[in-house]
C-alpha cells in the first residue's frame, strides 16, 4: 500500500534533506554517497538489488555490514538470478529480506487468468514487483539502488539523492553518474559477483518470461519486454 498522500501538507522534513544532499553529492563518488546515506539514515535504509551483478550490495555493505538486502522473488525469476541472490547473500555481509508477492504464480493464475504477463505487463509488473517493494520499503526512511542515468530515457534526469514523493522516503542512487564501462571496471578489479546470464546474452535482466537475449551491440535493455513499448516496471517511476 502506498503512504499518504502528503500534497495538501507541508513539506516532509526529508524532502529538505534529500533535495540539499543532491546539490552537495552531485559530483561525489558512489563511496561518498553512501558514507553520507548511512551516517544519515542508520538502520532505516536498506539497499535493493536485482541481481544483474553485485555492485552496488557490495558498496553497500562495505560502509555498512549487515545492511538489510531486499530481493523481489516475482516467482518469474531465472534459475540463475535466484543462484546469484544465493551466491550474494552468502558472500557479502548483508541481511537478505526476500520479498514475495502477496499472491502465489498459481493464484494469480486462478483469479487473473494464465500469463497475465503478455496480456497486461504493466498489471503484472505492479502486482508482483512494485507492490511487494512498496510492504517491504516501508519500514525504512531510504533506501539505496543502483540506478545509472545512462540505462534508459527515463532515468537521464536521476540525481544521486532523490525525494520518492510516491513512497515518501529517501532515494539514493550512489552509481547514477557511471557508465557501463565504469561498472565492468569495478567488477573485473573487486571480484563482484554476477548473474552468468550477463555472459549468455542478457546485459539486463528481469523475469524469465519478460527478457529475451540481446545481441551485441544492441540496446541492454532491448531485451526487455520485447514488442509492448515497455521500458520500466514501475519500481523507479
Amino acid at each position: 500500500m502506498l503512504r499518504a498522500d502528503a500534497a495538501s501538507e507541508e513539506p516532509h522534513p526529508m524532502e529538505q534533506v534529500a533535495a540539499r544532499a543532491a546539490g552537495e553529492l552531485a559530483d561525489a563518488s558512489p563511496d561518498d554517497i553512501l558514507r553520507w546515506a548511512v551516517a544519515t539514515f542508520g538502520d532505516r535504509i536498506c539497499v535493493t538489488s536485482s541481481m544483474t551483478d553485485a555492485v552496488i550490495v557490495h558498496m553497500a555493505a562495505a560502509i555498512r555490514p549487515g545492511i538489510d538486502m531486499i530481493f523481489l522473488d516475482t516467482g518469474y525469476h531465472f534459475a540463475e538470478t535466484i543462484g546469484t541472490r544465493d551466491a550474494v547473500a552468502a558472500v557479502y555481509p548483508v541481511n537478505l529480506i526476500n520479498v514475495t508477492p502477496s499472491r502465489t504464480v498459481a493464484e494469480q493464475d486462478a483469479e487473473l487468468g494464465p500469463r497475465l504477463y503478455r496480456r497486461n505487463p504493466d498489471l503484472c509488473c505492479y502486482l508482483r514487483k512494485v507492490e511487494p517493494l512498496e510492504r517491504a520499503l516501508s519500514r525504512y526512511d531510504a533506501w539505496i539502488t543502483g540506478v545509472r542515468r545512462d540505462e534508459t530515457v527515463q532515468r537521464r534526469e536521476a540525481r544521486a539523492v532523490e525525494w520518492d514523493a510516491r513512497r515518501e522516503m529517501v532515494k539514493v542512487n550512489p552509481m547514477v553518474s557511471w557508465q557501463q564501462k565504469q561498472v565492468d571496471d569495478y567488477i573485473a578489479e573487486n571480484g563482484i559477483l554476477v548473474n552468468p546470464l550477463v555472459y549468455d546474452g542478457y546485459p539486463s535482466i528481469g523475469c524469465s518470461t519478460c527478457t529475451r537475449r540481446v545481441e551485441p551491440g544492441q540496446d541492454p535493455r532491448s531485451g526487455r519486454w520485447v514488442g509492448t513499448g515497455k521500458t520500466e516496471c514501475g519500481l523507479h517511476q
